[in-house]
């Protein structure tokens, strides 16, 4: 969670050191009471904070469902492809509904010029030290965008293969973006974040080959961590796959009945 990596609210800073001991790993089930107070303390804060972000994601997924908004939160290590990814699928679907991008880094607003270069309206979230967006981000970033009534949101997640998993952000689904260039032991090493996904995109499929992916093995590992999940393998810089991705949003746009007016914010 947040306060173990250090990441947590800035008006918190004693948070940024209760992460650093030991893990507590016991066969046998672990209490607050049984803890030392700094663990204890620390697993108390973790709760609070996840609380008061799930109560924001209900929000949040309340007035997305009232509008019929699509909202995909795509997550990923740095270096999948995710913002190339992105991208191309704007250009393709633009003239198709409405879209907008909540874009989540660090620093700079790179990736979010990019967005608005193909016409598409982004909000930049810089996070500074924070390793992910959280729900009440989303809801305030939600202030600077424009209707998308019937349309879709797309949240670019902080490049980050471990917190974004943990945090609800009132998304419909959470689509894990890795390149072939990752390896294919990535979900053995980061399960949390490849559980939680609805959808696994295989980016930079035109790099296979020459970087030598296994990927049976890829597709192992990753049915390993969870059977049922689906599976694209997409070049957003070759277009390969493109219209089947883009074919899995508008199926999944098109499965809940459009709305025609606006519900008051719950």
């Amino acid at each position: 969670m947040c306060a173990t990596c250090g990441c947590g609210k800035s008006d918190k800073p004693s948070m940024l050191t209760w992460g650093r001991g030991a893990a507590v790993l016991s066969p046998t089930p672990v209490t607050l009471e049984m803890l030392p107070a700094r663990e204890s303390r620390r697993i108390q804060v973790e709760e609070d904070i996840l609380a008061g972000n799930n109560e924001t994601a209900h929000h949040n997924r309340a007035v997305f469902e009232a509008q019929g908004t699509l909202v995909v939160n795509l997550m990923s290590s740095p270096g999948s492809g995710k913002t190339t990814l992105l991208v191309e699928t704007l250009k393709r679907l633009k003239d198709v509904c409405r879209l907008a991008v909540v874009e989540g880094d660090q620093q700079t607003s790179l990736d979010a010029d990019r967005v608005r270069a193909t016409g598409v309206a982004a909000v930049q979230v810089n996070t500074g030290k924070g390793c992910h967006l959280d729900a009440p981000m989303v809801q305030q970033a939600l202030e600077g965008l424009p209707d998308l009534h019937n349309g879709m949101l797309f949240i670019e997640n902080v490049g980050n293969l471990v917190c974004p998993a943990g945090f609800d952000l009132g998304e419909r689904f959470k689509v894990v973006v890795i390149s072939v260039t990752e390896g294919e032991d990535k979900p053995l090493k980061y399960p949390d974040m490849f559980a939680a996904a609805d959808l696994v995109v295989i980016n930079k499929m035109d790099l296979a080959t020459a970087v030598g992916l296994d990927m049976e093995m890829l597709l192992r590992n990753l049915r390993r961590v969870k059977p049922d999940v689906a599976v694209l393998q997409v070049s957003a810089r070759t277009g390969q796959g493109l219209d089947t991705w883009t074919g899995w949003l508008l199926n999944q746009r098109q499965r809940r009945p459009p709305t025609t007016h606006v519900v008051a914010e719950v």
